[in-house]
């Protein structure tokens, strides 16, 4: 391959380099956002000025070495320059489709861990293709790969796991008991005592991680906190403590608030500072490389990588750059939001709508968990089981459900712990120089501490452990994927030159355009669609007032699903028939979203209206439900008549359904605009057609039972054509009893209770 090829990788790698710098930011996000979210500490624009500020702080103080690229993940020394060029960009490419995959579906995963399995996956696929070619043996590879070093960072990544979650959990037990969920009635100097365990922590945090390799501390003042930790550890407790109880007491300053903003700041600096690396590492050691190899006179096949082996300096003008991009991702990238609310709603204090649905391991791994500690809790003293218990008890504190979004996931305590646990564990791993994922840690012990705050209670604990074991897993599909996908990349630009990279490098923009355009249409879907909401009156007009819009909504969804199913059947067309059968079935979660409910309903209620409006709801619920039963299972018949190749439907058939869904449609199309409107006068006109949409439905009946007397053939289209006729009648009926209790129970005379929405 000629100069212009290596030129043409450079500036490649450049913009592959600012891509990795959005996604990385999109994914890492969560390693430090979730915990000042998660508790509402302070604002969200606060959080994100903070956490900018520390992005920035972080990419300026960097000594910019690139450790993952000089990690030692394969020997420098054995490859020549066009095949470390090779290995650069299969790392790049598959670096940038993998996180964004992950950011996609809202799933944190580790960068660290990515970057290290594709330098290891390219440089194994480089060195098996020089193997094969001197006639080597594959334990020749153990010449290439340092095998020693990545063992070291797959156990210590596997380690940092069990060890998070387990060290968070222990803490924030010890944490709940000492200081329980009513931390605000404590007395001021134990606030001051946390405070000053966790501050020391976090300003060890940053000066071990954060500054490590920083020129901005003198040498004798680094050398001390190296050289006398404890000193300075014990000092940094003493005056931290007083401080915090000086604050506490005379300025009013909450001390676990500070702690938050303190432990953000940190995190968001130590992944600026050294988790960077991860995105522009390579591409600057790809620059180097072609540097060295341009001045050099030798032939790109050649030309030996052992310079690579030297550690190198980034350019601060470069650093400057990345902490730009790295802080307007933070505060633009939704795919970033949606990544920590994966993190956020597994350690929520509440229950409520869980993402993840419980499988086999989950319900075992509760199962178990919950038998050991009823056996653990039975040796436990009573008396001190039960002082235990008391410290774990939520104060009830009366929330409108509209309000409920606005209520922090967790309380400041657990906040708290999550950022003073992961920065000790982060400092004390990188004083040890042991390899770990700065994500795997701050999301483990998120985990530990919602598990040692009874967060996965019965309602949910199953929901949780499947979420977590989905992000475990996620984790090692990242490793697997990226050894794989950066192994076959490098081997089709070994095979394939100049135009497997142009293909690669166009595929690679494709799927990302495809992505960003999939993501960017479901955000907007689900702002714009008009969801069935939950009812939050507290009064029975209320609830017929505030639940109209959610009823036009369903009847205007049943009519278009309801249409499509028959017009799929016309067509005989199976792909349309799926797309609205997972369609009905999304308003069936939501209807079993209403009626999980109930429970926050009832108890939202005004005494007076206990009675009548519980009922009415329940009504309202039931009716919603039969409705859409009907549907879905119109919908499933059909998709599943076509899906099995049978006949299609005759003409007359068709005719007929055509006819009998112009006549549910206008019926359906009436209703919603009643409930639009409002006017729900016109309901006593609505029913007395009752009658006359059976009478269709009993004609067509009457009519198929004849031609399947004489001119019928097929038992299974005879079998659809009365299970659609018999449910279109059962799907009446409820748009009839729907319409029915409104026109009984709604009173124009009574103004419903206005609803201050948020």
């Amino acid at each position: 391959m000629g100069e212009n090829i290596y030129i043409f990788m450079v500036v490649a790698l450049s913009v592959l380099a600012i891509t990795d710098l959005v996604v990385g930011v999109s994914n890492d996000a969560v390693n430090f956002l979730n915990s000042a979210i998660g508790s509402k500490a302070i604002s969200f624009r606060t959080v994100m000025v903070v956490a900018s500020l520390g992005i920035a702080f972080g990419a300026l103080s960097s000594s910019g070495m690139m450790e993952v690229a000089r990690k030692g993940i394969f020997n420098p020394s054995e490859f020549v320059f066009a095949e470390i060029m090779i290995i650069f960009m299969a790392v790049m490419i598959t670096d940038i489709l993998l996180l964004d995959f992950f950011n996609t579906l809202g799933m944190p995963t580790s960068t660290t861990v990515s970057i290290v399995f594709e330098l290891l996956g390219a440089a194994v696929a480089i060195s098996l293709v020089k193997i094969v070619g001197l006639e080597g043996s594959f334990s020749d590879l153990a010449n290439y790969i340092n095998t020693e070093k990545a063992t070291e960072i797959i156990i210590g990544i596997l380690l940092s796991v069990f060890i998070a979650f387990t060290i968070g959990a222990l803490v924030q037990f010890i944490s709940r008991v000492l200081i329980s969920f009513k931390f605000n009635n404590k007395p001021k100097y134990i606030e001051a005592v946390f405070g000053g365990v966790a501050i020391t922590a976090i300003i060890y945090f940053i000066l071990v991680k954060g500054l490590k390799s920083a020129a901005i501390l003198d040498a004798a003042i680094l050398n001390f906190i190296y050289n006398s930790t404890e000193l300075f550890l014990l000092g940094n407790l003493a005056a931290w403590t007083v401080i915090s109880w000086l604050a506490a007491t005379f300025l009013r300053w909450n001390i676990y608030t500070v702690v938050i903003i303190l432990g953000t700041f940190a995190l968001a600096m130590a992944f600026a500072g050294n988790d960077l690396v991860n995105f522009i590492g390579v591409p600057i050691a790809a620059m180097q490389s072609y540097q060295d190899w341009q001045g050099s006179g030798v032939a790109a096949m050649e030309f030996n990588m052992q310079g690579l082996s030297a550690a190198v300096q980034t350019p601060t003008l470069l650093l400057l750059i990345s902490g730009g991009i790295m802080v307007i991702t933070l505060w633009f990238s939704s795919k970033a939001k949606s990544v920590v609310k994966t993190s956020v709603d597994l350690a929520r204090q509440d229950e409520g709508d869980e993402r993840f649905q419980p499988n086999f391991l989950s319900r075992q791994i509760v199962k178990f968990s919950a038998a050991t500690f009823d056996n653990f809790s039975a040796i436990v003293p009573p008396a001190l089981k039960a002082k235990i218990d008391q410290q774990f008890e939520v104060p009830y504190t009366y929330i409108p459900k509209n309000k409920v979004q606005d209520m922090p996931a967790f309380d400041l305590v657990r906040a708290a712990v999550n950022l003073m646990v992961a920065s000790v564990l982060i400092s004390v791993a990188t004083s040890m120089k042991l390899p770990l994922s700065t994500t795997y840690v701050t999301f483990m012990v998120a985990m530990g501490t919602s598990l040692a705050d009874r967060a996965w209670g019965a309602e949910s604990a199953v929901y949780r452990v499947a979420g977590v074991l989905n992000v475990i897993g996620g984790w090692f599909f990242t490793a697997f994927s990226a050894f794989t996908a950066a192994a076959i990349i490098a081997y089709l630009l070994h095979l394939g030159g100049f135009i497997a990279l142009v293909l690669l490098l166009l595929v690679a923009a494709m799927l990302l355009l495809r992505n960003y355009m999939a993501h960017n249409k479901k955000t907007k879907v689900i702002k714009a669609e008009d969801s069935l909401r939950r009812a939050q009156s507290s009064s029975i007009q209320g609830v017929i007032e505030e639940s109209a819009d959610t009823i036009a909504n369903m009847i205007k969804r049943t009519k278009s699903h309801y249409t499509a199913t028959i017009n799929g059947l016309a067509k005989h067309d199976v792909e349309a028939l799926k797309k609205n059968k997972k369609q009905v079935n999304k308003i069936s979660n939501e209807i079993e979203d209403l009626k999980n409910n109930i429970f926050y309903f009832i108890k939202n209620l005004d005494d007076n209206s206990v009675g009548g409006a519980s009922n009415f709801y329940i009504s309202l619920l039931g009716n919603l439900q039969d409705l859409n039963q009907s549907l879905e299972y119109i919908s499933r018949v059909g998709h599943k008549h076509v899906n099995n190749n049978h006949r299609k439907l005759k003409y007359n058939q068709i005719k007929e359904l055509k006819d009998l869904d112009n006549h549910i449609s206008e019926l359906l199309n009436d209703t919603a605009q009643t409930f639009e409107n409002r006017s729900f006068e016109r309901i006593g006109s609505m029913l007395s057609t009752k009658n006359s949409y059976f009478e269709l439905v009993d004609g067509k009946i009457e009519k198929q039972v004849a031609r399947t007397r004489t001119e019928e053939s097929s038992p299974k289209n005879t079998t659809l054509y009365f299970s659609i006729l018999t449910e279109s009648k059962d799907l009446i009926k409820a748009a009839m009893n729907l319409l029915e209790l409104y026109y009984t129970e709604h009173d124009s005379s009574v103004t419903p209770a206005t609803i201050n929405k948020p």
